[in-house]
């Protein structure tokens, strides 16, 4: 069958990768020219990296850094705080896959190839790119781009980000930001790179990338002040990524605020924030050149995800915040699952039965992602040092409120999102198979 993917983020170019393999035709229409991709760096956890390195996703090709864990250190003395420490060098035993941080850059690079190569299993992905989508046709389905001429397929994914149109046709209604819950403590973020050598050639910071707990995750958190700064590296640790986020009273919500990634601020509004955390800390921050500001807005778990045969994925159907550095990947992991779901469907749309069997899959889509992805939107609201709310049970299927870093960690990289889908579709369909060649590599 014929799919058309509005967005070439990580969500959108997983759903090809994952439609491709299942058999289908994908283009997907992005409305920059991809010339000039950029971001900083992303968490890459056992969750989704168990199925993307058998798809053939090379972390050294890629630069990806392994993670040795998690770490919570006091923004005012640099002491750790033991208790608080997540060990991850076992993540491959006990998850069956690494954590990794990769540049978004690296990352989507690799999520491209695997989409458009010549070699594997399926037609290479095709990318429309400068192709601005301006409305959705649920029914038919269809897409209007910005040149007002239309484009039909048997599928339509909308996988176009937190600003998304395609939820408008979905719900009937934008999908408008909220304030964020009574217990979050944090709505405003700045990102920024350093270079490790910029770093390591400074006697007064050098100590920031000295120690083992360098190489993995370190979260400095300031609960009473509202604040908490977050450092990890990337390409092959000559980059460290840095966030640092902080509660803004004057950080309003309405119709008109929306995030913005690319606002820049001078550094010295960072440094004014954090004025009071140890000297060696503010001594790194001062090394960055470009910063980047954005309000957190939160947006809680919709009722829905798809209607006739169009299908939001990624930031379009489960907006995140950054507290759990999920967004991506439960974005790669809609992606996967909507492939998975679609395989074996007729690879035409001559069949009459088509538009009725395509939205029986995507009622399957929504019974194991969606409220997967809405636990852990809830959960980004809070940060790993905070108690999930009440409201986070409706989602979690009979699983108990986690408490615990441990148990926050066993919520998102525990459940194997391909081992759900088979099941789920064999209970459908007897006769349903996964392609053999789903998971080769081709070298």
């Amino acid at each position: 069958m014929e799919v058309i993917i509005v967005g070439a983020g990580m969500s959108g170019l997983t759903a090809a990768i994952s439609l491709r393999r299942a058999g289908h035709k994908v283009t997907i229409y992005e409305r920059s020219s991809m010339a000039n991709e950029i971001g900083a760096a992303m968490n890459v956890p056992p969750n989704v990296s168990r199925f993307l390195l058998p798809w053939g996703l090379d972390p050294v090709k890629y630069r990806f850094v392994e993670a040795p864990g998690m770490y919570f250190m006091s923004p005012f003395s640099l002491d750790p705080v033991p208790f608080a420490t997540t060990d991850f060098t076992r993540n491959k035993e006990v998850w069956g896959a690494a954590t990794y941080f990769a540049h978004r850059l690296d990352l989507h690079t690799g999520l491209k190839a695997l989409a458009m190569q010549d070699k594997g299993p399926g037609r290479p992905v095709v990318i429309r790119t400068r192709g601005e989508v301006v409305g959705y046709n649920a029914k038919e389905p269809s897409i209007t781009l910005k040149d007002g001429t239309t484009q039909k397929a048997d599928l339509v994914v909308a996988a176009d980000g937190v600003h998304s149109i395609g939820v408008e046709y979905v719900l009937g209604r934008k999908n408008l930001p909220q304030a964020p819950g009574s217990g979050c403590n944090v709505n405003l973020a700045y990102r920024f790179l350093i270079s490790r050598p910029e770093v390591e050639s400074d006697p007064d910071t050098k100590f920031f990338i000295d120690g083992p707990e360098a190489l993995g995750s370190r979260v400095w958190p300031d609960l009473e002040g509202r604040r908490r700064l977050v450092s990890y590296p990337c390409r092959n640790y000559e980059i460290l990524n840095f966030v640092a986020l902080i509660y803004d009273e004057s950080v309003l919500v309405d119709q008109s605020t929306q995030e913005d990634w690319l606002a820049p601020v001078d550094k010295s509004e960072v440094l004014a924030r954090f004025s009071n955390f140890h000297p060696g800390l503010l001594a790194v921050i001062n090394k960055a050149t470009e910063v980047k500001r954005w309000p957190l807005l939160y947006r809680p778990p919709i009722p829905t995800w798809h209607k006739d045969r169009l299908v939001l994925a990624g930031d379009a159907a489960h907006p995140m915040l950054p507290n759990h550095a999920q967004g991506a990947a439960q974005g790669i992991e809609d992606g996967l699952v909507l492939g998975l779901v679609m395989a074996g469907l007729p690879s035409s749309s001559s069949t009459e039965s088509l538009p009725e069997k395509i939205e029986a899959r995507l009622q399957l889509y929504e019974s194991v992602r969606r409220n997967r992805a809405s636990a852990i939107q809830v959960m980004s609201n809070y940060g790993y040092d905070q108690a999930p709310p009440p409201e986070l049970e409706e989602y979690l299927e009979g699983v108990e409120i986690p408490t615990t870093p441990a148990q926050q960690f066993q919520l998102q990289y525990g459940p194997d999102v391909v081992k759900r889908t088979i099941e789920t579709m064999e209970a459908f369909d007897l006769s349903w198979k996964m392609p053999d060649d789903f998971f080769s590599i081709q070298e």
